[in-house]
């Protein structure tokens, strides 16, 4: 699983509904009825086809990737396993399909637009809605433990300080929140961990940041969650030690610094 960071959005090359195999395009109108139209999304980092198709019973998100891609794969794995679990703040799984070469998910459509996370925005309440509900949500079985993904940048006493038995989305991204008139919408959860409730709100509050927010206002935005209100300032303390010592190991002291300074601002 890659780390949740700062940066800007890359798409891999994406294939397009007609470029598909026609065993695909088979086995996805059997779940759709006869598609009249379609359009791809260019928004995200992993899936190698995306778009949304309509038909008579209406328009769906549709997502998948190569069955040779292993670990984006294993990402849409984990999506559909925890998809029960997040109905109340995201799409419902329609289907899923593997033929031909490729593995592909169906969802709900969602008619929304992307967050904005800037100081002020009408969003961030809707935003902090939904992530109170889904900081409440508990981790199914099988999820991974979100501790594991910092050893050997912690120690061990650091780790048992991130465990716990809440569901992560751990990508709180713009891209991954999607804005209707009445609400947001978390999108996307192919990156769950079990762990502290509190870390979304912290990933989150980053994300503030990254939207020119002051660090004094992400931190504010994010006191309004008991979940972070609460949390062990050591635990936080360990998560901001663990994903700056790892975002070093990716790309170096001077190109994880500006990141890295937004994380550690969450320490106060």
């Amino acid at each position: 699983m890659r780390p949740c960071r700062a940066g800007t959005l890359v798409s891999v090359t994406r294939t397009g509904w007609l470029d598909l195999p026609a065993a695909v395009r088979t086995a996805v109108t059997a779940e759709t009825g006869t598609v009249t139209g379609f359009a791809p999304v260019a928004d995200g980092l992993t899936c190698h086809t995306a778009m949304v198709l309509t038909s008579a019973a209406g328009r769906t998100f549709v997502k998948g990737v190569p069955v040779d891609r292993s670990e984006e794969r294993a990402g849409q794995r984990m999506e559909a396993a925890v998809n029960a679990a997040v109905l109340t703040v995201g799409p419902r799984l329609l289907w899923q399909v593997t033929v031909a070469g490729w593995d592909l998910l169906g969802f709900e459509y969602v008619d929304g637009r992307h967050a904005d996370l800037a100081a002020g925005s009408p969003d961030l309440p809707l935003v902090a809605e939904a992530l109170q509900t889904a900081v409440g949500i508990a981790a199914p079985a099988g999820v991974p433990r979100f501790a594991d993904r910092y050893a050997g940048h912690v120690s061990p006493e650091q780790l048992r300080l991130l465990d716990g038995d809440a569901l992560l989305h751990t990508d709180t991204n713009p891209h991954n929140l999607l804005i209707t008139p009445t609400r947001a919408h978390l999108i996307d959860w192919a990156m769950p961990a079990a762990g502290p409730a509190w870390v979304d709100v912290a990933f989150t509050a980053v994300r503030l940041m990254e939207a020119d927010c002051s660090a004094g206002y992400a931190r504010g935005w994010a006191d309004q969650f008991p979940a972070w209100k609460g949390a062990d300032p050591a635990a936080v303390a360990a998560l901001v030690t663990g994903v700056c010592r790892q975002w070093e190991a990716v790309v170096g002291a001077d190109g994880a610094r500006p990141s890295n300074r937004r994380y550690e601002a969450l320490l106060g």
